[in-house]
């Protein structure tokens, strides 16, 4: 299992290879942030702020799953008590801007992650190397359904949640401009990352940093982590909990297994 390349790079050379991988990598989200400029109203409109209105599919599947489980309309959302006003004078264009960037990076991942494989490959053995189409087909798999999981869950619970959520019938709910498209963003790549997890971990068991043993024994604070986030972006419904947690669960589960396999290799 000889190493592809065996002449040794310097130091500076690597940071010359990292310096250009931040350069391509850039310049492709860039690219595809241009591209989305080009569809920027449907991306607004329809998929931004498509959480802010009670026909979204998410609030409409919850209501329909309510009706089949004979929970009436107990979950069903007929409309959303707020407001998202701009109190900035570069709001808007700030927000294009930066909504466009994050289009642009979730776009352009699977290219990022090829970057990241062609730095990474010299310290790799020959037959792992052949894994590359592998490593990025599932990395990216994993990404684009953790964004579609932050999209299409955590977001809509947590818009529910707020926009319901009151201290008093006096007060009335007017979000900013900000704080509604910082949540947005920050529940998409934080889903899109976590989901990344049992990747993560492949490479943190081949380093010996994570085993198997260390994983099962903190599983059961990382079970309590999750079901106190998931208690957080959703409404006090059980069901809706439920929905959230399971798939991080699941993901964890899959992340262990994935050590497991690492360890068992290792040894043979």
């Amino acid at each position: 299992m000889a190493k592809k390349n065996q002449n040794e790079m310097s130091f500076l050379d690597h940071l010359e290879d990292l310096r250009w991988l931040l350069v391509r990598s850039t310049i492709a989200i860039i690219i595809m942030a241009i591209v989305t400029y080009f569809i920027s109203d449907y991306l607004f409109d329809v998929v931004i702020f498509g959480p802010t209105r009670p026909t979204f599919f998410t609030y409409t599947f919850f209501c329909e799953l309510s009706h089949s489980i004979g929970f009436a309309d107990s979950i069903c959302i007929t409309e959303m008590p707020f407001i998202i006003q701009n109190t900035e004078m570069e709001g808007q264009v700030n927000v294009f801007i930066w909504i466009c960037i994050l289009a642009g990076f979730i776009l352009s991942f699977p290219y990022i992650l090829w970057e990241i494989w062609k730095f990474i490959s010299p310290a790799l053995y020959t037959n792992e190397k052949k894994n590359a189409k592998i490593f990025i087909f599932f990395s990216s798999l994993l990404f684009f359904l953790g964004v579609l999981f932050g999209y299409f869950v955590v977001i809509p619970m947590s818009v529910n949640f707020v926009a319901t959520f009151t201290v008093s019938d006096v007060v009335k709910n007017q979000f900013t401009l900000d704080s509604y498209i910082g949540m947005v963003k920050t529940s998409v790549l934080a889903s899109g990352l976590f989901f990344e997890l049992p990747i993560i971990i492949y490479f943190l068991t081949k380093l010996g940093l994570v085993t198997p043993t260390f994983l099962r024994t903190y599983r059961k604070y990382a079970i309590v982590l999750v079901l106190i986030i998931a208690a957080i972006v959703t409404p006090p419904d059980v069901v809706s909990q439920t929905i959230v947690a399971i798939p991080m669960l699941l993901i964890y589960e899959a992340s262990i297994w994935i050590s497991v396999f690492v360890v068992k290799n290792k040894k043979e």
